[in-house]
């Protein structure tokens, strides 16, 4: 079971009444700074990430998992895994019987996705393109209820760093996702080739671009949507 509302304070209680949809929860992220991890390696639960104002991919897919839980959807992250060991995780959750996500990135194509998707691993294909850039390719995904594998480890509240929680991810049986070495070379010229020309943006024009979420900011400013 879920903690009871009881259980947060009085700020976190607000937040979350406030952030009742995987849209608010979205915006909220991408309200946060990027966690760049300056000075060390963190993985903050929701309490730490609240007091904080900060995340990374990880500590925002466990915050928008102990907030969504509170209005009635349950815990579920799905985790891949890329060829260059720099993986990503997200908040997955079913709407009307097809699947979202809420995320948080330091690239614009990793963020959210409407839930417009089949099944899970139809979701996972649509960050397939935006996943490639100078060395990462998604591999392989899996979705995993964290209240079932972390049972009574404090992932929501632990005012210390959450690694069991990480380390359940890097342990837990990924499935493969169909994996194309044409298209990976491709769209991997095209990142470098557009890096060339704009060494401090990333693209953003991808087909299946209307199944995204709204993007933070930064990635939205006038001028920044360059073509490739």
């Amino acid at each position: 079971m879920p903690p009871s509302l009881s259980d947060f304070t009085p700020v976190e209680r607000r937040l979350i009444r406030r952030l009742n949809t995987p849209d608010r929860v979205q915006a909220f992220l991408n309200s946060l700074p990027y966690n760049q991890e300056i000075g060390g390696e963190t993985l903050r639960s929701f309490r730490e990430v609240v007091r904080r104002r900060t995340a990374h991919c990880l500590e925002a897919a466990l915050t928008a998992a102990v907030i969504l839980e509170q209005h009635g959807c349950p815990p579920l992250v799905l985790s891949f895994e890329s060829i260059d060991k720099l993986d990503h995780v997200l908040f997955v959750y079913r709407k009307q019987g097809k699947w979202g996500s809420v995320a948080r990135s330091r690239d614009p194509g990793l963020h959210g996705r409407k839930p417009v998707f089949a099944t899970p691993r139809a979701l996972a294909q649509s960050y397939f393109d935006p996943y490639i850039d100078l060395s990462g390719c998604i591999h392989a995904f899996a979705v995993v209820n964290l209240e079932l594998e972390l049972g009574r480890y404090d992932w929501r509240f632990s005012e210390k760093n959450v690694w069991k929680a990480e380390q359940m991810l890097l342990d837990y049986p990924h499935h493969d996702l169909p994996y194309s070495r044409q298209r990976e070379q491709h769209y991997r010229a095209r990142y470098r080739a557009f890096k060339e020309r704009f060494p401090h943006r990333k693209p953003v024009d991808y087909p299946g671009r209307d199944c995204w979420t709204e993007l933070p900011r930064e990635y939205t400013r006038k001028g920044y949507d360059q073509p490739w």
